[in-house]
């Protein structure tokens, strides 16, 4: 009887997007309710740059998250990019996230204000960080961001200690549409494992060099060669000046040597396997506002 049942039972799939400002918190969250790091995480504004899918499958069940860049004004083509990677999350989303933190007191965005309240998919407001609030700041929170969200289910929670972040998921699941999935059961996310392989060496960048410098670079895997033990890797860092590449490279090799071992450090626990890698940078100018080349990067 039980296995009959549970045959019978039918299939649920669907799109779960997460927006909100930057620095908010939103890969945080998508690595916790995946119990893993997916999407990569720093301090640093504009960590997320592509939209990237994460896959949670059960028996009966796939829920698709997708990570999207912070919402902010463009200030060049490689941004506009990104926002388009936003507006795209809204339009196939069955379930929407709308991510702030603690600390934040209003939209910026009045116009993704109006289509996020016009929305007629379920939502949910997730109040962020609040292991960093007191309890009375929590409860004026959550009555203002229900006055400005009256369909919206205002939940509190803290991704980085994964407060109410197994219930969030359970809730989520519940509310996924009937479908069969879209996406092997196997798979964990829609993206290629040199993808991850330019995100972690990305990471490193953000966490090793200020200012300007990690948003002039883009990372790209030439070499990607999965042995028994090992993986061989070979990837470029990207520049926009000959000054960024001395900077990126520094004193001997130096700095260009700590990114390396600390992304290969990320990368062995990712793959759960031996990493051997090798960096190199060139420059290419302004490829920030170059259409050919961001599409090339996946941008477009």
């Amino acid at each position: 009887m039980y296995l009959y049942t549970m045959a019978k039972t039918p299939h649920k799939s669907g799109y779960v997007s997460i927006v909100g400002n930057p620095n908010v918190g939103k890969s945080t969250l998508v690595n916790a309710l995946m119990g893993r790091d997916l999407s990569i995480t720093t301090p640093k504004a504009q960590t997320t740059r592509h939209r990237i899918l994460g896959l949670i499958n059960g028996d009966n069940y796939q829920l698709v998250l997708s990570d999207t860049p912070g919402i902010i004004q463009p200030a060049y083509e490689m941004q506009n990019s990104m926002m388009d990677l936003v507006k795209e999350s809204l339009v196939d989303a069955d379930l929407l996230l709308y991510m702030i933190s603690i600390e934040e007191k209003k939209i910026k965005d009045l116009a993704l204000l109006e289509r996020i309240k016009k929305s007629k998919i379920p939502l949910f407001v997730l109040i962020n960080k609040i292991d960093t609030s007191s309890q009375a700041e929590l409860e004026a929170a959550v009555s203002e961001w229900s006055a400005i969200f009256p369909n919206a289910m205002v939940i509190p929670i803290s991704a980085l200690t994964g407060f109410f972040v197994p219930e969030l998921l359970q809730m989520l699941i519940e509310l996924l549409p009937k479908s069969p999935p879209y996406f092997p059961k196997d798979q964990l996310s829609d993206k290629p494992e040199r993808f991850f392989v330019n995100e972690s060496i990305r990471k490193s960048i953000l966490e090793h060099y200020d200012k300007e410098i990690p948003y002039a670079v883009e990372v790209i895997t030439e070499s990607f060669k999965e042995e028994d033990k090992i993986i061989r890797i070979q990837a470029v860092i990207l520049v926009e000046r000959e000054t960024q590449k001395g900077i990126v490279i520094g004193h001997k090799g130096e700095q260009l040597k700590k990114v390396g071992i600390a992304a290969r450090k990320n990368l062995a626990s990712f793959f759960g396997k031996k990493i051997h890698i090798e960096l190199f940078v060139k420059v290419q100018k302004n490829w920030r506002s170059n259409p050919q080349q961001l599409k090339r990067f996946g941008y477009q």
